[in-house]
């Protein structure tokens, strides 16, 4: 099967500590992304880069009626976390709403290599992993979670969405039995 790894989110305004969405159990996730992304490289896999982005003076940008301002060009809130960087040959995605599909090229990118499972990690769990993920699943790609490469400030609603995920679009497995599906010789993308 043919994979590929999406990193949603893995930015500073999420995963540094002088962040405004940052939460400190986003620490310990930073660190499982940076090994699966590792373990993806090692593999070949196509490795895709998510991130927000908002418009500065675009004052029509509906988020903006749900959230506070956040994730604005040309800050450094939308840099890289800290171990994060974009290698040669991997690529980026811009973002405006939750899903990483959503008026973006992800998909065309996907179906061109002939991607059949994407493996997600990132941020926030029961916003813009899950809505990639049911995306991803109405794509008919077959969704991947590491339940310890995702996370959320709110544990009731991580712990539903990873439910959701397993019981209607996809799997959630372990960091350990995603290391064994990596030495198993997944196929990349």
């Amino acid at each position: 099967m043919r994979r590929a790894l999406l990193l949603i989110d893995v930015i500073n305004d999420f995963m540094h500590p002088n962040g405004k969405n940052y939460y400190p159990g986003y620490t310990s996730v930073l660190n499982c992304i940076r090994e699966v992304l590792e373990l993806a490289r090692d593999a070949n896999w196509t490795i895709v880069h998510v991130r927000e982005k908002h418009y500065r003076d675009h004052h029509k940008d509906y988020e903006f009626e749900k959230l506070p301002l956040h994730c604005m060009q040309d800050s450094w809130d939308i840099e890289w976390a800290e171990g994060i960087q974009v290698l040669p040959g991997e690529y980026e995605i811009t973002k405006r709403r939750y899903s990483a599909f959503f008026e973006t090229d992800l998909n065309l990118l996907l179906r061109e290599k002939s991607i059949e499972q994407v493996v997600v990690v990132g941020v926030k769990t029961h916003v813009c992993v899950r809505a990639t993920v049911q995306d991803a699943f109405g794509w008919g790609y077959r969704p991947l979670v590491i339940k310890e490469a995702v996370g959320s400030n709110h544990a009731h609603l991580h712990e539903a969405s990873l439910e959701d995920i397993q019981r209607y679009m996809g799997q959630v497995i372990s960091l350990d039995e995603f290391r064994a599906l990596i030495t198993n010789g997944s196929k990349g993308g």
